[in-house]
């Protein structure tokens, strides 16, 4: 999946070529066996990707009010920010003041409520302006343990928030996390957005992994004076997509200044006023979105 060290060289056949019995694209089971690392050792029932093609279309938003969705529906839930570069899920939920700790050789999660526990890379940082500066083999390295060596305890969900991209981070849970159930992928309506959505959709088939579903964000703005939409960025482009790759549009979340009050104030939007249109668009796709999973 990772592909060869001299990738670059791969004449894209494997007739003939010198690297063959050595290398896991040309399917010798050996070779795949070879190199990929064991599953990390984490009791879980179902790890949930949360991708997008670009950055800025509201991933980790999606990915903090389904975990919460989640945790209230009764279930046991984690919450991996893997966004090392730009870890925002602790700032989304109020915990950016917390620091990690140990007992024994474990570490311990930062614990939300009873049902949800969060780690990330910000509660790592001496502040928030400290920048990471890794390469691959050094996240790799981090994610592997944020699995395996935290102590996670019996999850129903481990909802993993990914940087944006097709990168090393989402290669590493898939090869790394056992029991993936899919990906939610998440974009906004312009074409700009959907075209990269549709790269990380095809990038997580590639690696066997199902899409769970299509989430559009900011797909409408309501006028607060005359209370008429406004499609800001087109319209209609998330539920195109799922068509096209055939799997479950999820719905679609307008854009609304209330939600990015919610991400700064450290309070996930769901448990904000029930009476706002918002409010229903948002519990509508996460319903949409447990429904598929507990299917």
């Amino acid at each position: 999946m990772a592909g060869n060290a001299n990738e670059e060289e791969c004449p894209g056949t494997c007739e003939g070529c010198k690297s063959a019995e050595s290398c896991p694209s040309a399917g010798n089971p050996q070779a795949k066996s070879m190199s990929l690392p064991p599953k990390a050792k984490i009791d879980v029932k179902h790890v949930i990707m949360v991708l997008s093609g670009k950055g800025g279309v509201g991933k980790s938003t999606v990915s903090v009010n389904l975990a919460y969705a989640l945790s209230t529906h009764g279930f046991k839930v984690g919450l991996l920010d893997l966004d090392i570069h730009g870890p925002n899920i602790p700032k989304m939920l109020g915990i950016e003041s917390h620091r990690l700790t140990t007992v024994g050789n474990k570490i311990e999660p930062v614990r939300v409520t009873g049902n949800l526990s969060v780690i990330s890379m910000a509660f790592l940082l001496p502040d928030t302006s400290t920048p990471v500066i890794w390469r691959g083999p050094m996240k790799m390295s981090a994610i592997q343990q944020f699995l395996e060596d935290v102590d996670w305890g019996a999850l129903d969900f481990l909802v993993v928030d990914l940087p944006p991209g097709t990168g090393d981070e989402a290669l590493t849970v898939v090869q790394l996390a056992p029991n993936v159930r899919g990906a939610v992928i998440v974009t906004t309506p312009q074409d700009v957005a959907t075209m990269d959505a549709l790269k990380a959709a095809k990038f997580v088939e590639r690696l066997e992994v199902p899409v769970i579903g299509i989430v559009e964000n900011m797909s409408v703005m309501i006028c607060p004076h005359c209370k008429e939409e406004i499609d800001l960025f087109g319209q209609g482009g998330g539920e195109r997509i799922a068509k096209e790759l055939d799997v479950p549009y999820l719905g679609s979340i307008p854009l609304d200044p209330e939600i990015r009050k919610a991400g700064d104030e450290g309070r996930p939007f769901i448990l904000r006023s029930m009476a706002s249109p918002t409010w229903k668009s948002v519990d509508k796709v996460m319903e949409s979105l447990i429904r598929v999973v507990e299917e």
